[in-house]
């Protein structure tokens, strides 16, 4: 018998002591990192609601009860029971029902009246049915992205749990070592922006954190090199992703195509939104001629070996290592990954890309942990003068350039990420078209910035507080405003706004590496009454930045390896203040709050200037010892 076979037989003894003598306990197993509880009682079960609750704290698990297969009530009268339950104005749009495990997936426009305080209402649900609730929101905008993912795991459900059940008997393992060390090495974004992605490892186990590609760039991350799948895909025990944006996410489908059969860990909406962009990513290689460095395939394995976490939830993803994530601020469902390792041995935290002010979509990142001796810091906005504009003053300045164009029948094209800075940019549009600051023209959203838009809705508990009440508890959904327009008969509708009236166009990519951005230059490019305005970071090496920095001629690719150059008349502005990443302030003001505050800080994600005087303020202000290393260097702890 294995050790975790042992180990099995050791807690169900435990919990069948533990629970009262009419509860049955029939099998207990490993599902990722929860402890999975089979009961042929389940409605007793639910009764005391305090029961689950214990266990978990006496044993340090989570854990899930579920029905024994055996002792269930058929879909249709459990149905009855549950809907019985629940009230009217949570709106159930679907009730799915999986004999295999005995869950029953609640779909509901208001999820919260369906879990009730505290969860209430699901253990009542639980109480009556014999089910085990779970429950998801229904997207109060239609989102194909989150239709097919949910119909996808569905379909795959069979796969998953056994993908879960060897990810679990994996994590809790036997410890095979006695050494203690910690070590991080860069496999890329260190003195650069872009391909994000770290190895963090200890004698038993070897984390990869982000693999991201790089913008306007070729250049991968050192995916090969012994520390990461150079010794073989199994090398890899699982794989954090701290955020969606592909200079994180990229290349993690690749992982995949290379043979690692391991999970992932982020949160829900970055599963999501991963998917879109990596298809997207796709699709863009393909219609510049380029081989796509993977096949779709590869994306929906990696959603499949994903496992959700939520913001604050301590997770256990290897023998030694326990993973926190935390609200990072910058786009939907970012996180900073904060790593507990061994028996309080030491404390990492990735920041991913942060933003620590509050913005309109988010609440600022949290840098709030009982011990991190070392922090793996973003450097984006990390240079001596990089201080951005007050948002309140770059909205200002965004509703005058708007007004200025508008008034010589000009267009405005926004170049935006279709995850996070198009969103913050609607919300300003809408409230400056509500409050007469602007006037009411149309906008208009190109590339995937209304399906991006709708994964937002979908999760409204990763918003700013107020702007989640306001999306659901009032009504004012401010995405559904009659301005927004979503552009979907391509060339055709883009010539037709071209010539018609003053309107704004937020268009994909962000940095002008790609997508319909490129064809609203060329029908845009040319017209000296238009203003063409950055909203968000250009790397080295875009388009965006080039043009930015006083490019008036661009090459515009035509398909079958011809190119075209395109004269910009156009008016380009820059209004700095609604970037997604902290600027120099913010970044010390993230570290100086911190409490306590690391010990050492690996400054990283920025160009190098940015990276050594970050580094170097740090040091002197703070008197930590600060790193702005170079890719391939590894750092030792302990």
């Amino acid at each position: 018998m294995s050790a975790v076979d042992r180990q099995l037989d050791e807690l169900q003894e435990t919990i069948t002591e533990e629970v009262p003598a009419d509860i049955s306990i029939t099998e207990v197993k490993y599902e990722g990192p929860e402890l999975v509880v089979y009961t042929r009682d389940p409605k007793r079960f639910a009764r005391n609601g305090d029961l689950i609750r214990d266990l978990a704290s006496q044993l340090r698990k989570r854990i899930t009860v579920r029905p024994d297969p055996a002792v269930l009530s058929r879909p249709d009268q459990a149905r009855e029971d549950v809907l019985s339950v629940i009230p009217d104005e949570a709106s159930v749009t679907d009730l799915d029902f999986h004999q295999d495990t005995g869950e029953v997936v609640i779909e509901a426009a208001k999820p919260g009246l369906v879990i009730g305080r505290h969860g209430s209402m699901l253990r009542e649900i639980a109480q009556e049915s014999g089910w085990t609730p779970e429950v998801v929101r229904t997207p109060p905008i239609e989102s194909s992205t989150v239709s097919n993912v949910r119909n996808f795991l569905k379909q795959e459900r069979d796969d998953r749990r056994d993908i879960l059940e060897r990810v679990g008997r994996q994590i809790h393992r036997e410890e095979m070592s006695d050494d203690e060390w910690v070590r991080i090495t860069t496999l890329g974004c260190s003195r650069e922006v872009g391909r994000a992605a770290f190895i963090l490892s200890t004698p038993e186990t070897r984390i990869l954190v982000d693999a991201g590609d790089k913008p306007g760039s070729d250049e991968v991350p050192y995916l090969q090199v012994p520390e990461a799948l150079g010794a073989g895909p199994s090398n890899i025990d699982a794989v954090v992703l701290t955020h969606a944006h592909l200079d994180h996410s990229a290349l993690v489908p690749l992982l995949y195509k290379y043979g690692y059969d391991g999970p992932i860990y982020t949160t829900e909406p970055t599963r999501d939104l991963m998917g879109l962009l990596s298809l997207d990513y796709l699709d863009v290689a393909a219609k510049e001629g380029r081989t796509p460095p993977y096949q779709s395939e590869m994306v929906r394995e990696a959603i499949k070996h994903t496992i959700p976490l939520e913001y604050g939830d301590v997770t256990d993803i290897a023998p030694d290592i326990k993973l926190t994530l935390h609200n990072a601020g910058h786009i939907l469902g970012s996180s900073v990954a904060h790593f507990h390792i061994g028996d309080g041995l030491y404390n990492v935290a990735f920041s991913g890309d942060i933003h620590y002010e509050d913005t309109r979509l988010f609440n600022g990142a949290i840098n709030d942990f009982p011990r991190v001796e070392t922090l793996v810091m973003e450097s984006t906005y990390g240079g001596r003068n990089d201080y951005q504009t007050d948002q309140a003053d770059a909205e200002e300045e965004l509703k005058e350039i708007i007004n200025e164009t508008v008034e010589q029948d000009g267009k405005i094209l926004i170049p935006a990420f279709a995850v996070g800075r198009s969103q913050e940019i609607m919300l300003v549009l809408e409230e400056a078209m509500r409050s007469g600051d602007i006037p009411e023209i149309p906008i208009h959203l190109d590339g995937m910035i209304w399906e991006a838009t709708a994964i937002h809705t979908t999760y409204p508990e990763y918003l700013r507080d107020d702007l989640r009440d306001r999306i659901f508890h009032e009504n004012e959904n401010p995405f559904l405003a009659d301005q927004f327009n979503q552009v979907d008969a391509g060339e055709d509708e883009r010539r037709e706004i071209t010539d018609g009236d003053p309107a704004i166009i937020l268009s994909t990519s962000g940095m002008v590496t790609g997508g319909p951005i490129m064809s609203w230059l060329e029908h845009l490019g040319p017209h000296p009454d238009s203003t063409m305005v950055f909203v968000g970071y250009q790397a080295q090496g875009t388009l965006g930045r080039r043009i930015q920095s006083g490019w008036d001629e661009v090459p515009l690719s035509k398909g079958g390896g011809r190119s075209e150059r395109v004269t910009l008349d156009i008016d380009v502005e820059t209004v700095d203040g609604f970037s997604g990443h902290s600027d120099r302030q913010g970044l010390e003001d993230f570290v100086k709050t911190m409490n306590p505050r690391p010990e050492k800080v690996l400054c990283v994600h920025g160009d190098e200037r940015s990276t050594q005087e970050l580094s170097s303020a740090l040091y002197h202000k703070y008197d930590i010892r600060t790193f702005a290393p170079k890719n391939l260097e590894t750092f030792r702890f302990v």
